[in-house]
């Protein structure tokens, strides 16, 4: 991150912070919750923006990642473990283990070979969820909110929404500081020109595979709170649309950028929730039909926003000085 991210970053994160009081003063319970499934998604976006924005490692299946980790909080409540600081663990190290296994096999091929392969290995995940009869198959299980010793009461919104921010912040700043190192310099050496880091002596493939792996325990971590979030676990939260949209959120809000996926899963997952309301307004029963406003929508951020919603407002709030230095929202942390 330069500076005019890292200003946008703690403006975005202070916006956030204020929902629930300002929900309380104006008896809108239905806020919390709602822009904490955004933080939630945001959290997976971050993750995949890492390895993607970073590295250029296009994952088309990271959502498996998520699902392993709603799927271990998930089968924890079903044999009567609430305990959150053994299904939290639990579910960043699981999902760590299938990013290691699979970025081991995905990460020796490249280009379309590798987006097809992690595409195949999230369905091949997708549908062992619904042959697992036992815990619910396509119809799902339940999951009860995980307990942390009364310390973080899952069950109140407010205290769960600030846990879900907390988790975020902390993952931006790690992520940041992971970046700015010797490390992540590397995995952005290797996007750019990746046989010449190895001529220089550097294993880029042991680089990638670490890099994969944490942005697996990531998405595990945003699983485990969605799984809280909806009281809810089903194969569907590792299909490939769900992947889809994940990666949507990041090109919406700007790649290579860390807040950008935050900013793209706000606007993604809000146009998704008015859209087809605001189309009613017009047009009954057009709400049906409200990916047919939401892909144009989507197309011109792309083309016209030049670095996705987080260039937009860095340009509107952080203009550049002349003769400053290129880099904002580039990826060039």
């Amino acid at each position: 991150m330069n500076n005019r991210q890292i200003w946008l970053t703690l403006i975005t994160l202070a916006l956030f912070a204020v929902v629930p009081p300002l929900a309380a003063i104006f008896d809108q319970p239905f806020y919390v919750d709602m822009l904490a499934r955004v933080l939630i998604l945001a959290l997976a976006a971050v993750s995949l923006d890492f390895i993607l924005g970073y590295g250029g490692m296009v994952s088309f299946g990271h959502a498996a990642y998520m699902g392993i980790g709603a799927y271990t909080v998930g089968i924890f409540s079903f044999y009567g473990i609430d305990n959150g600081f053994i299904q939290f663990p639990l579910a960043m190290a699981a999902s760590a283990l299938v990013g290691l296994i699979f970025g081991a096999m995905s990460l020796r091929t490249s280009g379309v070979y590798f987006i097809m392969i992690t595409l195949a290995f999230a369905q091949m995940l997708y549908f062992l969820g619904i042959s697992l009869e036992e815990f619910g198959g396509d119809d799902g299980m339940t999951a009860a909110r995980s307990e942390f010793a009364g310390l973080v009461d899952l069950n109140d919104s407010s205290q769960f929404y600030y846990l879900v921010l907390a988790c975020l912040a902390l993952v931006l700043f790690i992520l940041h500081r992971l970046v700015r190192s010797r490390f992540g310099m590397v995995i952005r050496a290797s996007r750019t020109n990746e046989k010449r880091m190895q001529a220089m002596g550097f294993h880029t493939y042991r680089y990638k595979l670490a890099g994969f792996t944490i942005a697996a325990s990531i998405c595990g971590l945003s699983g485990a709170l969605f799984a809280n979030l909806n009281e809810f676990v089903s194969p569907d939260i590792m299909h490939w649309t769900r992947s889809g949209e994940i990666m949507i959120m990041v090109i919406m809000g700007g790649m290579g950028t860390l807040i950008g996926p935050v900013l793209g899963a706000a606007g993604f997952l809000l146009l998704e929730e008015y859209l087809p309301q605001w189309m009613e307004i017009f047009m009954t029963n057009a709400g049906e039909h409200w990916a047919i406003i939401m892909g144009p929508i989507l197309i011109a951020i792309v083309l016209f926003g030049r670095g996705g919603i987080h260039a937009l407002f860095a340009r509107k709030w952080f203009p550049r000085r002349s003769g400053a230095r290129n880099g904002g929202g580039k990826g060039h942390g």
